[in-house]
């Protein structure tokens, strides 16, 4: 361990733990990226989380807190010091009456899954995982796919997160309001999340029923009752059989009905149709071909007029297995778009300019299915929304999701140029991409015109954490208009290269500041220029403009 921050620990002294070890090795779940942090630290308590803020601050370093690694970015890359809290995961009280649930931010969605059901409860909607941290998917603005509920920081009556002096502040829609506001969708880059309080609801079983249709059909039916019929909907597009899978579930009381399965959905599938897309990776031109092995293999169809239904517990329903290492590329529009969208982008694909009106050759370009359409409406939630909220504010929100897999870690072979031509629509269409997804070519100028309320976001932020404790290249990249580009804040971290990894990905290396003796790394200069400590601490947060 560096010797600075032993002597550090020395005047710390041991009565609250520091566990941290020297030679964890990160990657992101598909193992796109791969990082090797200065520091892997695992706190149990607040006090242990309060002493890690207090240590960087004087080490110059910075922290990023991390769950499962999940988003294929390098958002969650660093050289520094990265914070896990997986053992600061507990269940802290339940309100059966309220149904408020107060957590520990660090558990685990699966973990908070199985405790509620011990208690009659559920949360009311997912995204396609349970991977994640409760804290992870609040930063990235998670979602699930129903017209009935919103994102899941929807879902969250308060919070508490300690700032970069060390004070954890609670805020909620009727305390500290912009600080909440900020920290519904925090990206990570305000402080260290330590608790939530949660809204659930009673345990539910999902009735769910999918089958195969035209993409007209679909489309024609999308302003009827597609997306309104049932509680939960969900699509799957082959773009190359012009079909899609349709999935609807709602809330039942029957028995629980297994979904069906056959040899073919299980381990042999799984492999041969990983073996057929590592062989696409070469041969390309298969994969119109695959959408084939897609239908048996991940949905279980034999025939296209196969239908399949199952009774499941709510979370088994609404979760899916993501099947292998992948580059996702997700991006928000209005809903009312959605058919424009799909028409232009289907009629790209099938070599149709004139319909679909995108300015990228198509030549020896193929992708893979499915591209997964999902829905939220936000527009009727009564609480504060969040500045960098990325569904539409005005009416219900369309998710068009273009998935790419990386065979035994091998990238498809045109990936950035379809990925450049799916954004180029996006954005024709008014959309916004998902904070956790593998977006390339928005700029820095255009997340800010598509995010009215991103200053408000910068300045929470920047009185949260004015040394950049929590700032990475990831954010200096995407959102950072703050301060001159060439110069760091003191706690910043800038990636220095980036190298190809032996195991597939990229091996990513950051930039760190200098330790010294500033008066920047000393805490009593720092509560001294911000007025922070627990009696005024709130006077962080106070709205400039008023």
């Amino acid at each position: 361990m560096d010797p600075y921050l032993q002597w550090e620990l020395s005047r710390t002294g041991n009565h609250v733990p520091f566990r941290a070890s020297t030679h964890h090795q990160h990657h992101t779940w598909a193992k796109t990226y791969h990082s090797f942090p200065e520091l892997y630290i695992q706190p149990r308590s607040t006090e242990e989380i309060q002493k890690i803020v207090h240590l960087a601050r004087r080490c110059r370093r910075r922290l990023l807190v991390v769950g499962c690694g999940h988003s294929p970015s390098d958002l969650t890359c660093t050289s520094s010091w990265m914070v896990n809290l997986d053992h600061y995961n507990k269940i802290l009280h339940i309100d059966q009456d309220s149904k408020l649930v107060v957590m520990q931010a660090g558990i685990r969605l699966y973990d908070l899954i199985a405790q509620l059901k011990d208690s009659g409860l559920a949360m009311p909607n997912l995204g396609s995982i349970d991977n994640q941290s409760i804290a992870g998917a609040l930063a990235t603005a998670t979602h699930g796919s129903s017209t009935r509920h919103g994102i899941l920081s929807q879902s969250v009556h308060s919070l508490k997160i300690m700032l970069a002096n060390g004070l954890e502040m609670s805020c909620s829609a009727d305390e500290n309001r912009d600080l909440f506001r900020a920290a519904l969708v925090s990206l990570g880059a305000l402080g260290v999340v330590t608790e939530v309080t949660f809204q659930v609801t009673s345990a539910f079983r999902l009735q769910w029923s999918q089958s195969l249709h035209p993409l007209e059909e679909l489309i024609a039916d999308w302003e009827k009752d597609l997306w309104n019929r049932a509680e939960f909907t969900r699509l799957w597009w082959l773009p190359y059989k012009r079909k899609a899978v349709r999935w609807r579930a709602d809330k039942t009381d029957q028995v629980i009905q297994v979904p069906p399965s056959n040899w073919w959905t299980g381990t042999l599938g799984f492999h041969a149709y990983h073996i057929l897309l590592y062989i696409s990776t070469w041969v390309p031109r298969i994969l119109p071909a695959l959408e084939r092995f897609v239908l048996s293999v991940q949905y279980g169809f034999r025939h296209d007029d196969d239908r399949k239904t199952a009774v499941q517990e709510g979370h088994a329903g609404l979760l899916m297995n993501c099947l292998y290492s992948q580059f996702v590329n997700e991006w928000a529009i209005p809903l009312v778009k959605g058919p424009e969208a799909l028409a232009r982008l289907s009629a790209w694909f099938h070599g149709d300019d004139e319909v679909a009106r995108i300015p990228y050759d198509l030549d020896n370009l193929y992708v893979h299915a499915p591209i997964e359409i999902r829905v939220t409406d936000t527009s009727t939630n009564p609480g504060p929304r969040p500045y960098l909220d990325n569904t539409v504010p005005n009416g219900p929100t369309l998710y068009l999701n273009a998935t790419l897999y990386r065979p035994y870690g091998r990238n498809p072979p045109c990936w950035k140029r379809y990925y450049e031509a799916f954004e180029w629509l996006m954005k024709e269409m008014g959309g916004r991409p998902h904070w956790a997804k593998n977006f390339s070519s928005v700029t820095k100028d255009e997340f800010h015109d598509m995010y009215p309320d991103m200053k408000d976001w910068l300045r929470v932020r920047h009185q949260s954490d004015p040394d950049g404790m929590f700032i990475g290249d990831w954010h200096r990249r995407h959102l950072l208009l703050e301060t001159d580009p060439e110069v760091m804040l003191p706690f910043e971290e800038r990636a220095s290269r980036t190298e190809p990894a032996r195991a597939g990905g990229l091996n990513w290396f950051g930039q760190l500041p200098v330790k010294s003796s500033s008066p920047l790394s000393s805490e009593e200069s720092f509560d001294m220029m911000h007025e922070t400590n627990s009696e005024n601490g709130a006077r962080v947060m106070t709205d400039t403009r008023q």
